[in-house]
């Protein structure tokens, strides 16, 4: 059974940092590209984030680019999405999708105000 679980999200004030995980499993891991999208309130699904297989190219959205950073640790089996200077914009439950079959997890959500 292909599953996707994300933690890591919570409330932070503008600014500050968040790290979320995406912990995977009944797939091959090292043969997808991952990647991490978003859902505000509101508004559609975006794309925020895609790393390769192997790790070694990433992608993003032009709205977090220098901001946050995609990683994955292929021993065990989890993507990370680092988030640095946080905006409220950023606000918004954050999804982790595998490039096998199109898997969802069920989300996280990031809140971020004063």
């Amino acid at each position: 059974q292909v599953q996707l679980v994300e933690s890591g999200g919570g409330l932070v004030q503008p600014g500050e940092s968040l790290r979320l995980s995406c912990a995977a499993s009944g797939f091959i891991f090292t043969h997808y590209a991952m990647s991490w999208y978003r859902q505000a309130p509101g508004k559609e699904r975006e794309l925020v984030a895609t790393v390769t297989s192997a790790g070694g190219g990433m992608n993003y959205a032009d709205s977090v680019k220098g901001r946050f950073t995609v990683s994955r640790d292929n021993v065990k089996s989890t993507v990370y999405l680092q988030m640095n200077n946080l905006k409220p914009e950023d606000t918004a439950v954050y999804y982790c999708k595998s490039h096998f079959r199109g898997t969802w997890g069920r989300g996280t959500q990031v809140t971020v105000s004063s």
